[in-house]
């Protein structure tokens, strides 16, 4: 997989951030009085269950921040297939500069891990369709970027990033607005041409009177499957258009064959469950 990392200047803050969470205001103190400053140790990340790998640029920098003599090797990339029981990563230099990043390490790799999983299950779930898997912004507030990352890793693509990169009218603008129409016009003539324009409906009714306006994409809310296969129709291409509304692996298969361009999921990013991995000490082999 072909996943280009993000620069380490948008990682650092995160990892430096959660380092210094966890060291507090004396460092580790039990790493400090039970492991000997000089000892040396090699370890895996071994995983625990099988799934999908995101977030070992943030793995490696936990290890890295703490001491530069931790040397990491990389068995897998991120956006890798990984087995029951494979090693992802071997890490080995200093003790307690390794246990010290430990926690950091594994929360990054674990959480992202999870969403590329769960990603990567619900993509192979609508595969016999064009339908893309899209992420929300309903992230982790400071770990969007990585979290969207992950999505990526897990075979699928990002929705709008913030605020300030589409228009998503919502039912709540429109209601403020004073209706579809107003809202789409206001958000044309106050935005640039590069700005894409995307409006949310519920009915049939809604996405009518939507589509007069010529909206760059349509987000089909809450719709019955029967709903909107008969949306796709009165689409008939000119919008993008998405479906949302508690869309799950087991779900996706047939949203997806209705014909609809994207399937948006927010459980991807906020609800995910982690993919279990750990760090398992190598005992020196004493026979050599």
């Amino acid at each position: 997989m072909n996943l280009p990392p993000l620069p380490a200047i948008m990682l650092e803050p995160l990892v430096r951030a959660a380092l210094l969470e966890d060291l507090g205001r004396a460092g580790d103190l039990t790493s400090d009085a039970v492991v000997p400053r000089d000892h040396h140790a090699t370890t895996v990340l071994t995983a625990r269950q099988a799934g999908t790998v995101a977030g070992l640029d943030l793995a490696m920098l936990a290890f890295h921040l703490i001491d530069q003599n931790v040397d990491v090797k990389l068995h897998h990339a991120d956006g890798s297939k990984i087995a029951q029981g494979e090693f992802i990563a071997s890490v080995s230099g200093p003790a307690r500069a390794i246990l010290t990043a430990e926690r950091t390490a594994l929360n990054f790799l674990c959480h992202l891990s999870g969403i590329a999983t769960a990603t990567a299950s619900v993509v192979a779930a609508v595969r016999a369709h064009s339908a893309k898997i899209v992420c929300t912004r309903k992230t982790t507030p400071g770990l969007r970027a990585v979290e969207k990352y992950a999505v990526r890793a897990g075979g699928g693509s990002n929705h709008r990033f913030g605020l300030d990169d589409a228009i998503l009218i919502k039912d709540n603008h429109i209601a403020i607005a004073g209706g579809i129409r107003p809202a789409i016009e206001r958000a044309r003539t106050s935005t640039g041409h590069l700005v894409k324009i995307e409006v949310e409906v519920d009915t049939q009714a809604q996405l009518e009177e939507a589509l007069s306006l010529a909206p760059d994409a349509v987000l089909l809310d809450n719709m019955s499957v029967d709903e909107l296969r008969q949306a796709v129709v009165m689409v008939a291409g000119r919008a993008i258009t998405e479906a949302s509304g508690r869309i799950t692996p087991s779900t996706a298969p047939a949203v997806a064959a209705t014909g609809v361009d994207l399937i948006s999921i927010g459980w991807l990013t906020h609800s995910a469950p982690i993919l279990d991995i750990g760090l398992d000490y190598r005992v020196p082999d004493r026979r050599a």
